[in-house]
């Protein structure tokens, strides 16, 4: 399952569509009970779209660890029979650029569905702030943020609100993907410089280089996308200052 990203303005939720009048300047017609129920229909519209996102980062994630494995396997069968010769190397200089491959389009596709696992918390936290504004003496009831910005977001998805944001950053699953990525760049890199008769000590040199070269992309590629979203989503219903 794959989801499409919607172009949209210059951000979501910041203006109300052509056509249609704001909120605040809307006649109160609806009744209260059919309020709650679009709202409601929409919640559980946002909750599975969720769970859909979720169980595609999951699979993806499944498949690519599948494949590294694999190939982990596959390396290992040839290099008994070959005795780490010329065999081996030339199946490993074949085989790990495509599981590479497999790794980078799974943190690509993971980054869309954090992306849309983040709007579809904006869009519940939204809802929330809906359902106090029909039955404010319900708050104390709620454990989720009903405001729609960075902190409330991380408050839904339950962020350690006392935890390093380096620590959960790399304990992510596209962190981890990317050190994989990473790991396979250096070893292809290695393997190809020993294959072009460079020294044992240049080799690893250059697979470090290649190393810390894929970390850098993926982080700052990462957190390109991550600036994007923020600016994006702008919020409707913002904390409270000092919150």
């Amino acid at each position: 399952m794959s989801f499409e990203r919607i172009t949209a303005g210059p951000g979501i939720g910041a203006e109300p569509a052509p056509g249609r009048t704001s909120p605040e300047s809307a006649p109160h017609e609806t009744s209260a009970a059919l309020r709650l129920q679009i709202l409601t229909a929409e919640h559980w519209s946002l909750l599975a779209s969720r769970s859909l996102a979720w169980n595609e980062s999951f699979s993806r994630a499944g498949m690519f660890l599948s494949a590294l494995s694999g190939a982990i396997v596959a390396l290992a069968l040839v290099a008994q029979a070959s005795a780490f010769g010329e065999g081996f190397a030339l199946f490993a200089l074949l085989i790990l650029p495509v599981v590479l491959f497999i790794g980078v389009t799974t943190l690509i596709r993971l980054g869309a569905s954090n992306y849309h696992d983040a709007l579809c918390v904006a869009g519940m936290n939204r809802i929330r702030g809906a359902y106090l504004e029909l039955a404010p003496e319900l708050e104390r009831y709620f454990v989720m943020s009903a405001h729609d910005d960075v902190r409330g977001i991380g408050i839904t998805m339950a962020l350690m609100p006392d935890g390093s944001p380096v620590a959960h950053g790399f304990a992510a699953t596209p962190a981890v993907i990317s050190v994989l990525n990473s790991v396979l760049v250096a070893v292809i890199v290695s393997v190809a410089a020993l294959q072009l008769r460079a020294g044992t000590a240049l080799a690893l040199g250059a697979g470090a280089v290649g190393f810390v070269l894929a970390m850098a992309l993926q982080g700052w590629y990462g957190w390109r996308q991550m600036l994007s979203a923020q600016a994006r989503v702008r919020p409707v219903f913002p904390s409270p200052e000092g919150e």
